[in-house]
Protein backbone atom coordinates (compact mmCIF):
# COMPACT_ATOMS: atom_id res chain seq x y z
CA UNK A 1 0.00 0.00 0.00
CA UNK A 2 3.37 2.27 0.71
CA UNK A 3 4.24 1.98 -2.67
CA UNK A 4 1.00 2.84 -4.24
CA UNK A 5 0.49 5.69 -1.65
CA UNK A 6 4.32 6.95 -3.28
CA UNK A 7 3.46 6.57 -6.49
CA UNK A 8 0.27 8.63 -6.07
CA UNK A 9 2.31 11.42 -4.38
CA UNK A 10 4.89 11.00 -7.17
CA UNK A 11 2.49 11.55 -9.52
CA UNK A 12 0.42 14.08 -8.67
CA UNK A 13 3.93 16.21 -7.87
CA UNK A 14 5.01 16.13 -11.59
CA UNK A 15 1.72 17.26 -12.71
CA UNK A 16 2.09 20.16 -10.50
CA UNK A 17 4.91 21.49 -11.98
CA UNK A 18 4.30 24.18 -14.43
CA UNK A 19 7.78 23.01 -16.35
CA UNK A 20 10.36 20.33 -16.74
CA UNK A 21 8.48 18.02 -15.81
CA UNK A 22 8.84 14.22 -16.47
CA UNK A 23 5.80 12.89 -18.86
CA UNK A 24 4.27 11.13 -16.51
CA UNK A 25 3.92 7.84 -18.65
CA UNK A 26 7.80 7.60 -17.66
CA UNK A 27 6.81 7.69 -13.98
CA UNK A 28 4.50 5.07 -14.45
CA UNK A 29 6.83 2.77 -16.49
CA UNK A 30 9.43 3.56 -13.09
CA UNK A 31 7.18 2.20 -10.42
CA UNK A 32 6.51 -0.79 -12.81
CA UNK A 33 9.82 -1.68 -13.22
CA UNK A 34 10.72 -0.90 -9.58
CA UNK A 35 7.84 -1.60 -7.48
CA UNK A 36 5.01 -4.58 -6.91
CA UNK A 37 2.26 -2.33 -8.45
CA UNK A 38 -0.62 -3.69 -10.55
CA UNK A 39 -1.04 -2.62 -14.04
CA UNK A 40 -4.62 -1.68 -13.58
CA UNK A 41 -3.32 0.15 -10.26
CA UNK A 42 -0.82 2.14 -12.38
CA UNK A 43 -3.07 3.48 -14.94
CA UNK A 44 -5.84 4.50 -12.82
CA UNK A 45 -4.42 5.70 -10.44
CA UNK A 46 -2.01 7.29 -12.45
CA UNK A 47 -4.67 8.94 -14.05
CA UNK A 48 -6.57 10.22 -11.53
CA UNK A 49 -3.34 11.49 -9.71
CA UNK A 50 -2.35 13.22 -12.90
CA UNK A 51 -5.53 14.33 -13.60
CA UNK A 52 -5.66 16.08 -9.75
CA UNK A 53 -2.13 17.45 -10.11
CA UNK A 54 -3.32 19.20 -13.40
CA UNK A 55 -6.65 19.96 -12.29
CA UNK A 56 -4.66 22.06 -8.71
CA UNK A 57 -2.03 23.47 -11.37
CA UNK A 58 -4.77 25.22 -13.59
CA UNK A 59 -6.08 26.48 -10.70
CA UNK A 60 -2.82 28.14 -9.85
CA UNK A 61 -2.34 30.03 -13.02
CA UNK A 62 -6.27 30.46 -12.52
CA UNK A 63 -5.21 32.61 -9.21
CA UNK A 64 -2.93 34.36 -11.73
CA UNK A 65 -4.92 35.48 -14.31
CA UNK A 66 -6.37 38.70 -12.21
CA UNK A 67 -3.10 39.88 -11.47
CA UNK A 68 -2.49 40.15 -15.66
CA UNK A 69 -2.71 43.64 -17.15
CA UNK A 70 -6.32 44.42 -18.26
CA UNK A 71 -5.61 44.40 -21.76
CA UNK A 72 -4.19 40.52 -21.09
CA UNK A 73 -7.22 39.70 -19.62
CA UNK A 74 -9.74 40.68 -22.26
CA UNK A 75 -6.68 38.75 -24.83
CA UNK A 76 -7.54 35.67 -22.84
CA UNK A 77 -11.09 36.02 -22.30
CA UNK A 78 -11.64 36.23 -25.86
CA UNK A 79 -9.57 32.92 -26.27
CA UNK A 80 -12.13 31.65 -23.71
CA UNK A 81 -14.97 33.05 -26.00
CA UNK A 82 -14.03 31.32 -28.87
CA UNK A 83 -14.03 28.17 -26.78
CA UNK A 84 -17.30 28.45 -24.59
CA UNK A 85 -19.49 30.30 -27.26
CA UNK A 86 -20.79 27.90 -29.38
CA UNK A 87 -21.25 23.91 -28.76
CA UNK A 88 -18.38 23.60 -31.66
CA UNK A 89 -16.10 25.19 -29.31
CA UNK A 90 -16.93 23.37 -25.81
CA UNK A 91 -16.72 19.96 -28.03
CA UNK A 92 -13.67 21.21 -29.80
CA UNK A 93 -11.80 21.96 -26.10
CA UNK A 94 -12.72 19.11 -24.30
CA UNK A 95 -11.67 16.84 -27.41
CA UNK A 96 -8.02 19.03 -27.50
CA UNK A 97 -7.84 17.62 -23.44
CA UNK A 98 -9.06 13.97 -24.25
CA UNK A 99 -6.86 13.33 -27.30
CA UNK A 100 -4.71 16.04 -27.66
CA UNK A 101 -0.75 14.55 -28.64
CA UNK A 102 0.49 17.95 -26.86
CA UNK A 103 2.08 18.29 -23.59
CA UNK A 104 -0.76 18.54 -21.02
CA UNK A 105 1.19 21.17 -19.29
CA UNK A 106 0.51 24.20 -21.01
CA UNK A 107 -2.69 22.89 -22.29
CA UNK A 108 -3.82 23.37 -18.58
CA UNK A 109 -1.77 26.84 -18.05
CA UNK A 110 -3.96 28.16 -20.47
CA UNK A 111 -6.78 26.99 -19.33
CA UNK A 112 -6.03 28.27 -16.39
CA UNK A 113 -5.06 31.79 -17.67
CA UNK A 114 -8.45 31.79 -19.81
CA UNK A 115 -11.23 32.22 -16.76
CA UNK A 116 -14.11 31.23 -18.93
CA UNK A 117 -12.78 27.66 -19.76
CA UNK A 118 -14.50 25.02 -17.16
CA UNK A 119 -11.71 23.48 -15.41
CA UNK A 120 -13.81 20.49 -14.24
CA UNK A 121 -14.68 19.32 -17.71
CA UNK A 122 -11.48 19.44 -19.11
CA UNK A 123 -9.51 17.77 -16.70
CA UNK A 124 -12.10 14.60 -16.85
CA UNK A 125 -11.83 14.45 -20.09
CA UNK A 126 -7.71 14.42 -19.77
CA UNK A 127 -8.67 11.46 -17.42
CA UNK A 128 -10.19 9.71 -19.89
CA UNK A 129 -7.90 10.24 -22.64
CA UNK A 130 -5.00 9.43 -19.86
CA UNK A 131 -6.46 6.13 -19.28
CA UNK A 132 -5.97 5.08 -22.56
CA UNK A 133 -2.48 6.46 -23.39
CA UNK A 134 -1.69 5.06 -19.91
CA UNK A 135 -2.86 1.80 -20.55
CA UNK A 136 -0.65 1.79 -23.83
CA UNK A 137 2.79 2.73 -22.37
CA UNK A 138 2.72 0.87 -18.90
CA UNK A 139 1.57 -2.20 -20.89
CA UNK A 140 4.01 -1.54 -23.63
CA UNK A 141 6.74 -1.14 -20.86
CA UNK A 142 5.42 -4.47 -19.07
CA UNK A 143 6.46 -6.13 -22.69
CA UNK A 144 9.77 -4.42 -23.17
CA UNK A 145 10.81 -4.45 -19.45
CA UNK A 146 14.34 -5.23 -20.32
CA UNK A 147 15.86 -2.04 -22.52
CA UNK A 148 13.43 0.67 -21.16
CA UNK A 149 16.15 1.96 -18.31
CA UNK A 150 18.56 3.85 -20.77
CA UNK A 151 15.58 5.41 -22.86
CA UNK A 152 14.28 6.88 -19.99
CA UNK A 153 17.56 8.30 -18.74
CA UNK A 154 17.98 9.47 -22.31
CA UNK A 155 14.16 11.09 -21.88
CA UNK A 156 14.96 12.97 -18.70
CA UNK A 157 19.03 14.77 -19.61
CA UNK A 158 19.11 14.62 -23.24
CA UNK A 159 19.75 18.28 -24.92
CA UNK A 160 16.34 17.72 -26.78
CA UNK A 161 13.72 17.30 -23.52
CA UNK A 162 15.64 20.30 -22.19
CA UNK A 163 14.97 22.18 -25.44
CA UNK A 164 11.82 21.52 -25.96
CA UNK A 165 10.47 21.65 -21.97
CA UNK A 166 12.34 25.33 -22.84
CA UNK A 167 10.25 25.60 -26.06
CA UNK A 168 7.34 25.07 -24.31
CA UNK A 169 7.99 27.90 -21.98
CA UNK A 170 8.00 30.16 -24.74
CA UNK A 171 4.92 28.91 -26.41
CA UNK A 172 3.16 29.33 -22.93
CA UNK A 173 4.73 32.87 -22.64
CA UNK A 174 3.34 33.74 -26.79
CA UNK A 175 0.52 32.78 -25.68
CA UNK A 176 0.10 35.20 -23.04
CA UNK A 177 1.27 37.93 -25.08
CA UNK A 178 -0.45 37.70 -28.84
CA UNK A 179 -3.05 40.10 -28.45
CA UNK A 180 -5.80 37.76 -28.94
CA UNK A 181 -9.10 40.33 -28.57
CA UNK A 182 -7.94 42.21 -31.32
CA UNK A 183 -6.89 39.31 -33.68
CA UNK A 184 -10.18 37.55 -32.90
CA UNK A 185 -12.22 41.15 -33.06
CA UNK A 186 -13.29 40.49 -29.55
CA UNK A 187 -12.96 42.75 -26.32
CA UNK A 188 -13.74 46.04 -28.10
CA UNK A 189 -17.15 46.32 -26.44
CA UNK A 190 -16.58 49.37 -23.35
CA UNK A 191 -20.10 48.08 -22.56
CA UNK A 192 -20.05 45.11 -20.55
Amino acid sequence: MTDILLMLGVVFLVNLLPAFGPPTWTVLVVFLLTYDIAEPVLVIGGAAAAASGRFVLAHAFRRLAPRLPEHKRRDLDAVGAVFTDRRGGRYGVLGLFLLSPLPSTPLFEAAGLTEKIALTPVTLAFFAGRLVTYSLYVGGASAAEKTLGSTLQERFTSGWAIAIQLGLVAVLAGFVLVPWAKLLDRGHDTTA
